[in-house]
């Protein structure tokens, strides 16, 4: 599709608008590990369902917060032992009532299960693979595309992100650490990535919006993996950076100089971490590739 740029200008104008509707209240997720686990059980139990059921069913966490659209930060794996820790950032309209069940109850776009299934594409690849995934609702993404023009939402994400990877990084100094963003969570990842530990090496965007930069590059020795299906609405969204608003070249367009991931079979902009799709495989690949990609110590 060809846009114009008064068109560009006036859909970046109109996105922006929900900008100026009062920031959506949430602190963002406390740094912790493993110590935290039986802490967090504790709120899980106190929230009753369906939370305490998550408690219940032997579910980890490291961050739990019921309150506003809350908080979640689930591990999947053995943190401890780890040597691949994969860390999964959702994007728009992600709230802890969805966590599980999906955006709009659409099960596929559930950050738990996306989590759950690269979890199991990379025991599929690599069965003795010391590996914990986390599905890292740590933040409060915005609530519309409109409102997502702007970056104020992951900036504070990346804030946090980035301590949370510190946390991980002086744990587990060993591991390398891959960020897989989706959509909006892309630029949540592209952002932390920024001055972050040495142990992350990779930065995988699904559908992303932007990495809050210009190329590819501009990370450094991070590695950067991209995957845009042709069917994802995504294209369809300006590449224009204006007056705040808009973030600039989608990593999925050739010209950011990512490396491509497959999107065979991949429909729309909800379905790259589904069981069986190209993409989760690849993504699994990345991170049992990954070691060492940044001189990481072995």
């Amino acid at each position: 599709m060809h846009w114009t740029r008064p068109a560009r200008m006036a859909l970046a104008a109109l996105l922006g608008f929900g900008l100026l509707a009062p920031a959506r209240p949430g602190p963002l997720a406390p740094v912790a590990y493993l110590e935290a686990y039986p802490v967090v059980d504790g709120r899980l139990r106190a929230a009753g369902a369906p939370y305490d059921g998550w408690a219940a069913a032997g579910r980890r966490f490291l961050a739990f917060e019921p309150r506003g659209d809350g908080l979640a930060v689930e591990v999947l794996g053995d943190l401890a032992t780890a040597d691949r820790i994969v860390v999964l950032v959702p994007g728009v309209g992600s709230t802890l009532r969805d966590f599980d069940r999906g955006l709009g109850g659409v099960a596929r776009r559930a950050p738990a299960r996306q989590a759950a299934e690269v979890y199991r594409a990379v025991h599929a690849a690599a069965p003795g693979a010391r590996v914990a995934v986390l599905a890292w609702l740590g933040y409060d993404p915005p609530g519309t595309v409109a409102s997502a023009a702007g970056s104020a939402a992951a900036r504070r994400g990346a804030t946090g992100l980035r301590a949370e990877l510190r946390e991980l990084s002086e744990r587990r100094p060993r591991a390398h650490i891959v960020l897989v963003g989706h959509s909006y969570g892309a630029l949540v990842a592209g952002l932390a990535a920024h001055d972050a530990p040495a142990q992350v090496t990779d930065v995988v965007a699904l559908g992303g919006i932007g990495l809050g930069v210009d190329r590819a590059t501009d990370l450094g020795p991070v590695r950067v993996w991209a995957a845009e299906a042709p069917t994802d609405w995504i294209r369809r969204v300006p590449q224009v950076r204006l007056l705040g608003l808009g973030h600039g070249r989608r990593p999925g367009d050739p010209a950011f100089g990512a490396r491509s991931l497959p999107v065979t079979g991949v429909a729309g902009h909800d379905d790259y971490l589904t069981a069986g799709s190209a993409t989760t495989a690849a993504v699994a690949s990345v991170v049992l590739d990954g070691a060492g990609a940044r001189g990481v110590a072995r």
